[in-house]
């Protein structure tokens, strides 16, 4: 039987949790601050450009872990009251004993069951009027996206040293096909190789100063 990874919560420099995979040896969030990352990064670089400009948006979340970027973006969502679409991918989900031990209901003062919700066993949720989620479990090399479907992707993987099979020309000509023209992704790694592979499947890359802890980033449009 193969053994299950052990996951492990460990608080972060901005007082919010990540969880640390031993299996992998690498933590799920930035140690420098999980919470301001995610914001940083994915929301206000991925996100908050397209709020209110179109009537649905379509994201594509590659490495759902811990659910903090759902959260965050389902939040966004319930305030602006835009529609959006949510697709998780995650090819080994964490359980409910482990998202009870993240803190990130108390951060942001919602209620700790609508965050469970995020892990729950349904593959498709509608977590409010506005907020429609979808879960898949898999991994990024069997998946099957429809082209032209989403309008930004945050792609937050475990990094390039433990899993290079993610961080490929041909993973990212998958995901560049699955997006519409003018979406964008963005991501926490900026390492030589991503931007290489990255150019190769057909994007146009920007690096942008980072958040805490993290000296620049990449969005990336199609």
């Amino acid at each position: 039987m193969k053994k299950k990874n052990k996951l492990k919560p460990v608080i972060t420099e901005d007082g919010s949790y990540t969880i640390f995979n031993e299996a992998v040896g690498e933590h799920y969030h930035s140690t420098f601050g999980a919470l301001q990352e995610s914001e940083h990064i994915f929301i206000r670089a991925g996100l908050e450009p397209l709020l209110n400009k179109q009537n649905t948006i379509h994201v594509l979340e590659m490495g759902f872990g811990t659910g903090l970027n759902a959260l965050l973006t389902f939040l966004h969502a319930d305030k602006t009251r835009q529609k959006i679409y949510y697709h998780g991918l995650e090819a080994f989900p964490i359980d409910t004993d482990t998202a009870k031990t993240l803190n990130y209901h108390q951060f942001l003062y919602v209620d700790q069951e609508l965050f469970l919700k995020f892990h729950g066993s349904e593959p498709r949720t509608k977590m409010s009027d506005n907020f429609l989620l979808e879960k898949e479990i898999g991994t990024l090399e069997k998946a099957v996206f429809p082209d032209d479907r989403f309008d930004i992707v945050y792609f937050d993987a475990f990094s390039p040293e433990v899993q290079p099979e993610l961080w490929t020309q041909e993973i990212f000509r998958k995901i560049y096909r699955s997006m519409k023209r003018g979406s964008t992704l963005t991501t926490y790694s900026c390492k030589g190789i991503v931007k290489r592979a990255m150019k190769e499947a057909g994007f146009e890359i920007e690096k942008l100063p980072g958040p805490p802890g993290k000296r620049e980033f990449l969005r990336v449009m199609k």
